[in-house]
């Protein structure tokens, strides 16, 4: 017996990523420690702007939460039916109650007013909380301010207002509105003032950090002065007119600018760091040696799945895991082509058996109008008896009869005709339905042979119409009575008209067997349209005998039903192809036994408000 050929193993990938890596570890080493300084220390110093930018936003946030508080108290003794009159009728009682010590500690304020339209002070009071006292020399100090606000410029056209003012040598946020009713109605009667004093230990307690407050020399705009470990921060504090009237100043501590600084000396010497650049380095090669390859694989499969092609991938014979993926992959190429083969052949077969089918059943569907209106033409018997005619006509062509038998001989002949010209409208009538239904059949198998080798065209159709003309039909499909109900308003979908006219009246049929089984002898099927922009939804809803939410996966198999006497179930198999074909779906649901169920007949919306061609 010969020895075996030995097979060469492929060549690993990894031996030549050791390779590299070896190669390329003393230039990373290098570059490493210019790509630390270049970004590593920028980035802890722009942590470190950003961490200051957030204390100057943070002190900002709570000078103005500070006159915003003090400007909603105020709001509220402003927009006051008890303010309003008392401004018109000044009180004791208002007074003790409104301006009590215990009232202004609850409302946290050192200072309160009233204020005419002149700024003529009504009453005013500062208060020292902690002692709760009054300070003559405070309230000599805000009437002093009161008597030079300009109220109508400081409101700026608002009902209230809070800003900052400096009293002496103390800062207060004050807040000012105009006295109104409660319901913001009446002349304003002049303005009720409150006033807060804020002091450096206030400012660190809501900074939570130690602040200090400067009077004099205010800054004009935010200054951030690093130092070797400490950043100095001062921030102005606005006045009514929007120019500083004192400073708030605090230092934060460097330590994001230093951290960074001792991150880059750790970072350099780390070896963790000399990888990450020999993986940077190695990604080119990688990308020539692995990825480039892979990416004609890739490439190939692309043009594959888009053309249908089943080609064979040709490249050059490799000794590792892609030239193995390659002889792999090409050989499933072959066995999908010969599975492709074999596939053709048999749908070529099944379709050709199944196409005859669904024809045959659509066809039945579609005749068994016509054999109703042909039994229930044929059941009927003559509307008047032949004898009983001719003895009234001979009766009436004598002379000697009764005026009074005359006439009711002449209205029973006048019956009688009517009787026989009713009776021949119906004829009409239900030869017409025939007639349509004989249509639809030969619109059936005139489309089957214009579709037996190409794809059905799709046009724009009115779907109510189709609605309509099925319904019409539908009621003599059966011996049950069955009220229809649809709209009236046209909708128009993408569709062969010919191809939805069929699943429509399969669906109505199926609908009428489910009515039918429920053995009321009466039913109703009801037709909403939906438009959903790009898509148009049918639902057609019975009140039949409904089915099991758990077999609704399987309905449309074919040769399934959910009653046992049935022996087609191609109805719904087919018609759900059939929506595919026209770039739809078909949907059925029900909550179960005795509840009915709906079919949804989802299409796409045609644009054109009436398809071109058609007749109005």
């Amino acid at each position: 017996m010969p020895r075996a050929r030995r097979l060469k193993a492929p060549a690993s990938l990894g031996a030549k990523l050791v390779l590299i890596l070896t190669g390329v570890g003393v230039i990373g080493a290098a570059a490493l420690t210019l790509m630390l300084a270049t970004v590593i220390t920028p980035s802890f110093n722009q942590l470190e702007r950003d961490a200051v930018d957030a204390h100057v936003a943070r002190t900002q946030a709570v000078v103005h939460d500070v006159s915003a508080k003090v400007e909603n108290a105020v709001r509220d003794y402003g927009d006051w039916n008890s303010s309003y009159d008392y401004m018109a009728h000044p009180t004791k009682a208002f007074e003790d109650e409104s301006f009590s010590t215990l009232a202004m500690v609850n409302l946290d304020v050192n200072g309160m007013a009233y204020v005419r339209p002149d700024r003529g002070i009504v009453i005013a009071r500062w208060l020292d909380l902690e002692k709760r006292a009054d300070v003559p020399a405070m309230r000599a100090r805000l009437a002093d301010a009161i008597a030079r606000f300009d109220f109508a410029r400081m409101l700026h056209g608002q009902s209230s207002a809070g800003f900052f003012i400096r009293l002496g040598d103390r800062l207060a946020a004050v807040g000012i509105a105009q006295v109104r009713r409660s319901d913001g109605s009446g002349e304003p009667r002049g303005y009720v003032l409150m006033a807060r004093a804020v002091t450096a230990a206030q400012l660190s307690t809501l900074l939570q950090l130690e602040a200090s407050l400067a009077l004099d020399h205010p800054v004009a705009a935010v200054t951030k002065t690093p130092g070797a470990t400490r950043t100095r921060i001062a921030v102005p504090i606005p006045g009514p007119d929007g120019r500083p009237v004192a400073t708030a100043t605090y230092t934060v501590p460097r330590d994001l600018s230093m951290l960074g600084t001792r991150m880059l000396v750790l970072a350099v010497v780390g070896s963790s760091i000399l990888l990450a650049i020999v993986l940077l380095v190695l990604r080119r090669m990688i990308a020539r040696l692995v990825l480039a390859p892979l990416k004609r694989v890739e490439r190939h499969m692309g043009v594959v799945r888009a053309s249908g092609t089943l080609g064979l991938l040709t490249d050059k014979p490799r000794d590792d895991e892609i030239g193995s993926l390659v002889t792999s992959f090409n050989s499933m190429l072959r066995q999908l082509k010969d599975l492709r083969e074999q596939l053709e052949v048999q749908s070529f077969t099944l379709g050709r058996s199944e196409s005859a089918v669904a024809v045959m059943h659509n066809v039945r569907n579609a005749l068994n109008p016509i054999s109703t209106v042909l039994s229930q033409g044929l059941g009927t018997g003559a509307p008047m008896d032949r004898m009983l005619l001719d003895r009234a006509l001979g009766e009436l062509a004598s002379e000697t009869i009764p005026a009074v038998r005359r006439q009711k001989l002449a209205a029973f002949l006048a019956a009688a005709i009517e009787s026989v010209e009713q009776e021949r409208a119906d004829r009409r009538a239900q030869i017409a339905i025939g007639r349509e239904a004989l249509h639809h059949v030969l619109e059936i198998i005139g489309q089957q042979q214009e579709a037996a080798h190409e794809r059905p065209p799709l046009d724009a159709c009115d779907i109510t119409d189709i609605v309509a003309q099925n319904a019409t039909i539908a009621r003599y499909s059966g011996e049950n009575s069955i009220a229809f109900s649809f709209p009236s308003k046209p909708h128009w979908v993408m569709a062969n008209r010919v191809i939805l006219s069929q699943v429509v009246g399969n669906l109505f049929a199926n609908a009428a067997e489910a009515i039918a089984a429920t053995g009321r002898g009466s039913g109703s099927i009801s037709v909403t349209i939906r438009d959903k922009g790009d898509s148009t939804e049918t639902h057609i809803r019975d009140d039949g005998e409904g089915f099991d939410p758990a077999t609704a996966p399987t309905l449309f198999q074919r040769g399934y039903s959910t009653r046992a006497h049935k022996s087609g179930g191609l109805g719904l198999h087919w018609c759900a192809n059939s929506m595919l074909t026209m770039e739809g779906r078909l949907d059925l649901v029900s909550d179960g036994k005795g509840t009915g169920a709906k079919a949804i007949l989802t299409l796409g919306t045609a644009r054109l408000a009436q398809p071109s061609g058609m007749a109005a």
